[in-house]
């Protein structure tokens, strides 16, 4: 215990220090990044070089963690589903658990070797066994990094090893480390193993905090001389809860008295309760059809009074005190189109959880103007609340940044909208993206900005098609769903 309280006595004092002007001590400057974050309502309560990009070495392991807990939740696996190891992942580098070329591991047992020895070749077993190949997983991870909001993030391994293009940022992390808790609160309970015995063979683990930090209950460490000393953790201490990152460490005891300091800081500034209540949002633009403004500028107008507008999904509401009124339900309806955004929406656990990623994910703290930065995240207005299958969407399914996300003009496209309101394209856009990857997995989602008359619209569209009836298929497939859909060359604008 003394050894623990003069580690957080270090920690404070280190990060009582620490401003946006200045590095703390114990990391180095270049690789240094960290966040704090209120995990019951998404404030950002500290951020310095939240955004700069970064390795992340073995908290990559996070996300490959993120798609096994996924495949276990969806039953396409179990926990103890034999995963075996392939001599190239027997090849990989250390830190390993060394099973051997043909040996097997169970599903939960390889979690728990991920999350305490950081085990590379158990890593990229998991990879093989869930995407074919590291590879392709890897393309798996970023697809699903881009889906939580994870906007700075790219993966090319699923063990974290040294790779330039395997990279992300402090504010990316702790959103990953946040889906983690919300999304799969059973498996989540594995990242506080500290140690386990496989086939006989004791497996320490490398958290420090999770075992000597009272309210620590995980996520991941990691190293790589490329990154520093990284961790993820999250606290806590009764109804209060926080998720940090910190990056860039000069030993793993320096992080971890950073960390400890945040931890021990912030706690004190956390809210008490999940008080995410997200606040009326504006009327949505009703979408314009899709097929007339293909063409931009050479559409006919008369063209959009003919078309049905997209359907919308179902949206709770609460009624004004005025009306004296209960909660009153607007029911889907395929053949007409109903408003997007309500007075006020009635969120349940999982769509908070789902926007408030979301809005952790839009926000870009100003390290220089921290203070003004909270403020406005207290202030974000977030999408009203849809069906429940939609908002879980709004995380579940790929979400582009905000403004113009138009990809290479290559192979074909698909476009199932175009709306004045970015917003609103984003939301038809979240809708669709679960349903066309169930036909065409390799579709890559965005939107697309353009002016017609000087009014900007934004168009959403599927690229990636390798051909014109793999575009036309998907969209015969789609219309019987009550989509609009056109399938066109990529260049067509």
């Amino acid at each position: 215990m003394a050894a623990l309280g003069a580690l957080l006595t270090i920690g404070v004092l280190t990060v009582f220090t620490v401003s946006a002007e200045a590095v703390p001590s114990g990391v180095f400057p270049d690789k240094y990044a960290a966040i704090v974050i209120d995990a019951n309502n998404g404030r950002v309560l500290f951020a310095d070089k939240a955004d700069m990009r970064r390795y992340p070495a073995s908290l990559t392991k996070m996300m490959t963690l993120y798609l096994l807990f996924d495949a276990m939740k969806a039953r396409r696996i179990a926990a103890g589903t034999p995963i075996p190891v392939s001599a190239y992942a027997n090849s990989q580098p250390p830190t390993k658990l060394n099973l051997g070329v043909g040996r097997k591991i169970g599903a939960e047992a390889a979690a728990k070797a991920l999350i305490t020895k950081s085990a590379n070749d158990i890593a990229v077993a998991i990879a093989e066994y869930l995407g074919g190949s590291e590879k392709n997983f890897a393309r798996m991870m970023t697809m699903k990094a881009r889906q939580l909001g994870m906007r700075r993030t790219n993966f090319t391994n699923a063990s974290g090893l040294p790779d330039m293009q395997n990279y992300s940022t402090a504010r990316d992390l702790a959103i990953l480390a946040l889906a983690l808790q919300r999304h799969f609160p059973d498996q989540y309970a594995l990242f506080s193993t500290t140690n386990f015995v496989h086939q006989g063979r004791l497996i320490r683990g490398h958290n420090r905090l999770v075992a000597n930090m009272a309210g620590v209950d995980g996520i991941k460490t990691g190293y790589t001389r490329m990154s520093g000393f990284n961790l993820a953790s999250s606290r806590h201490i009764g109804n209060k809860s926080l998720v940090a990152v910190v990056l860039g460490g000069k030993s793993s005891a320096l992080r971890d008295s950073q960390m400890a300091g945040l931890l021990t800081r912030y706690m004190d500034k956390a809210g008490g309760k999940k008080d995410f209540n997200p606040a009326p949002a504006a009327p949505a633009e009703t979408p314009v059809l899709m097929a007339a403004l293909a063409q931009g500028d050479k559409a006919k107008p008369a063209a959009a009074g003919r078309a049905a507008a997209i359907p919308v999904p179902t949206v709770k509401m609460t009624a004004g005190k005025t009306g004296g009124n209960s909660a009153q339900k607007m029911q889907e309806d395929k053949g007409r189109t109903a408003p997007l955004s309500a007075p006020v929406a009635v969120m349940s656990d999982r769509e908070r959880d789902s926007a408030l990623l979301m809005m952790l994910a839009s926000q870009s703290v100003n390290e220089p103007q921290q203070k003004a930065a909270i403020a406005a995240l207290d202030k974000a207005v977030l999408p009203a609340a849809g069906d429940a299958q939609a908002l879980d969407n709004i995380v579940t399914a790929s979400v582009p940044a905000a403004g113009s996300n138009k990809q290479p003009d290559k192979g074909w496209i698909i476009q199932l909208a175009a709306s004045k309101n970015l917003r609103e394209a984003e939301h038809i856009l979240t809708r669709a993206t679960r349903r066309v990857h169930k036909i065409y997995a390799a579709a890559r989602p965005y939107t697309e900005k353009f002016t017609k008359s000087g009014t900007p619209y934004y168009r959403v569209r599927f690229g990636g098609f390798t051909s014109i009836t793999a575009a036309r298929n998907t969209c015969a497939l789609l219309k019987k769903d009550g989509y609009h859909c056109l399938a066109a060359a990529g260049s067509a604008a």
